[in-house]
This record gives structure tokens, sequence and C-alpha cells, in this order.
């Protein structure tokens, strides 16, 4: 079982990375950080005659990483409602990915890849992050990707999400459904 988690905080040792850290504790992973890779902003060309042109940029490591995974977890904060914006960079380029000659097999590939949600946020995250939840599956059911759970939990400054009980635990089920199945 191959597991990507893509970490959406512009941090170093976020929260959400954290109760990523939580929920894979023990289990082999690759984790890609977006703040530390370029991916720039989608032109969008679905109906230009020409379509999308190669971006050069390090995108194709997420297209590799959704290529290679059966799960993949999206750790992010909740901004203003919603994922954060390095994140929200990466979801908008899955337009121009699932376009692209270069991998053919994706769109299909992604029907076949678990995702997971993990978000913390301060100030009421269990009711302000449910929009960003729900666009996430909006997301999910266009690609056709299984939605298996997710987790909000409660943090605003480092490592608070260290106090969040519920989200600890919710992690830690999480995390053992994740070893049963590698087995």
């Amino acid at each position: 079982m191959n597991i990507t988690a893509f970490i959406g905080s512009s941090r170093i040792a976020s929260n959400s990375e954290q109760l990523a850290d939580y929920v894979l504790a023990d289990i082999p992973h690759q984790k890609i950080d977006l703040k530390n890779i370029t991916i720039k902003p989608i032109h969008d060309l679905r109906h230009d005659d020409n379509g999308f042109q190669f971006v050069d940029d390090d995108y194709d490591q997420i297209i590799q990483a959704f290529l290679t995974s059966d799960i993949v977890i999206f750790a992010t904060p909740i901004y203003w409602y919603s994922m954060s914006g390095i994140m929200k960079n990466m979801i908008d380029r899955l337009s121009h990915a699932i376009r692209d000659e270069r991998f053919p097999q994706l769109k299909e590939k992604l029907q076949t890849t678990e995702a997971i949600v993990l978000a913390v946020g301060g100030d009421a995250p269990n009711i302000k992050g449910l929009p960003m939840i729900q666009q996430f599956h909006y997301i999910f059911d266009f690609l056709k990707m299984p939605f298996s759970s997710y987790i909000i939990g409660n943090g605003n400054k480092p490592g608070e999400i260290a106090n969040d009980s519920q989200a600890l635990a919710q992690a830690k089920i999480l995390n053992q459904k994740l070893k049963n199945r590698a087995l």
C-alpha cells in the first residue's frame, strides 16, 4: 500500500502536518510539502484550440505521486473556510493534469486512489471547516476518487493540535485502520 501525504501549510511543522504525522505514525509513506516545490498557477486553456501547454515547474512530482499511490492524504490548514492557497493551486492544476497527454492513465488511476482530508484551524473549525470538506467532496466526486474519511482538528498556534484529544483519538483510529489494511 503506497500512501502520499500532501502537506498544504506554509508553516514548518504545522498543526496540519502534525495531524498527518499522527495518522501516519509507523506507516511507510511519502510526504510532499507543497511549500517546498514550485507549482505555477493554472493557465486555463481547456477551450483553446491548442489546449493546455507544457508548464516547466515541479507539478510532475504531484502527478507521479497520484500515479503511484493507493491513498493520498490532503493535510491543510483551514484558511477562510477553505484549504490553503498552495493546496488549492495544486488542486487547480489537476484540470491540466487530467488532460496531459504524457499521463493518459492519470484520470483512470485517480478513480482507484483513496482520498483522505486532514484539516486544522482555530475558532470552531468543526463548523467552519465543513464548507471545505464539502468542497473536497465535490472535487473527489468530479474525479471519481473514493473519499474515505476526514478529520478536522482544533489548533491555531503552532503545536496546539496536540491539545485536541478528539482529533488525536480519530487520528489513532485512522492510523490503526491503515495499518490493518497494510497487513
